[in-house]
């Protein structure tokens, strides 16, 4: 008996050593990239009419072969190996895999607005509601939109859609909350963004202070940069008055490909909007298939304007992302 239990023992011993010992295998999928940016000049005036044929994106070095092209919010086009371009709505099996053949699937953006109606924005709530109202009636006709708001908790206002008049009147029926969760709201949105096809961005009206999350704002932005999902914020404070969110703010517009504004006044809130706007209506949008690449970490994304010879222009997007495994 007792030699038996010594067996079993050095058996199950060995059984553990080679499992330990096995040399493990990672599996890196990744899918279709989607990778929205806009190009200005050197007097910040942005450029639009670019082809496919003017960019060349790279990913850790390694120059990508664009699957679709959309300039602002006219309709994407599908690009051959040849580098010309033809109609990308048609018949599913017409459409490369993993690219939506459905007609409202490349053409415009979707939208969505987190509203912040905490505490914190009592004061404002009205001119804060009024501005947004304005800045979706003026949405291009192609863009959907949805409207989420928060304090403690998310509430889907109106679900993604190109009524405006259905986002509007689920903006009316918000109500004023308490403590401010932004960070938590802001991954929730995230992921709902992250499941609709095409190209996607995430609004964030905001106070700024942040006192209820669960989540880390470095680790919300991660994901979104992961996605491929640009985040704006306005925040209705000074920029100097809270130094920390201000900070946060920049660092998680710009690591995603948006922008971050200041804008105490109902005024300054309203040309906040209208220069998101203009940025929705002056992007270019791409998506690629990455080429083999064995780094399973940060993949840094660059976009090189190749007709530009003389570097006049300035290229804004994401800087990268970090593939599923």
């Amino acid at each position: 008996m007792i030699v038996f239990i010594a067996v079993l023992l050095v058996s199950c011993a060995l059984l553990v050593w080679a499992q330990e010992t096995k040399t493990p295998v990672f599996r890196t999928k990744v899918d279709l990239v989607v990778l929205t940016f806009t190009v200005t000049d050197s007097k910040g005036r942005y450029v639009n009419g670019l082809k496919p044929g003017d960019f060349r994106i790279l990913e850790d070095g390694i120059v990508e072969k664009i699957s679709t092209f959309a300039d602002g919010n006219k309709p994407a086009v599908q690009v051959n190996d040849d580098g010309t371009v033809r109609p990308l709505i048609g018949s599913a099996g017409d459409s490369k895999p993993g690219i939506d053949p459905r007609s409202d699937a490349f053409v415009g953006t979707n939208v969505f607005v987190l509203f912040d109606t905490s505490n914190f924005m009592y004061r404002g709530f009205v001119y804060a509601e009024d501005a947004i109202a304005d800045f979706v009636r003026g949405l291009d006709r192609a863009d959907s939109v949805a409207m989420y708001s928060f304090s403690r908790n998310l509430s889907r206002a109106a679900q993604l859609s190109r009524d405006r008049g259905e986002a509007i009147v689920g903006l009316r029926k918000v109500v004023a909350g308490d403590d401010t969760a932004l960070y938590n709201a802001l991954l929730l949105t995230l992921r709902d963004a992250a499941k609709v096809p095409g190209r996607k961005v995430v609004i964030v009206f905001s106070n700024g202070p942040d006192n209820a999350s669960m989540v880390a704002p470095d680790d919300v932005r991660a994901v979104a940069e992961d996605e491929g999902i640009p985040i704006y914020v306005i925040s209705t404070n000074e920029v100097n008055k809270d130094p920390i969110s201000s900070s946060v703010f920049r660092r998680i517009t710009t690591r995603t490909g948006g922008k971050a504004y200041w804008a105490k006044t109902w005024q300054k809130q309203v040309e906040a909007f209208e220069s998101i706007r203009e940025d929705l209506g002056n992007s270019y949008t791409v998506t690629y298939y990455p080429a083999n690449n064995p780094n399973e970490g940060f993949r840094k994304i660059s976009v090189e304007i190749v007709s530009d010879v003389g570097k006049k222009y300035r290229v804004r997007s994401r800087p990268g992302y970090r593939p599923r495994t």
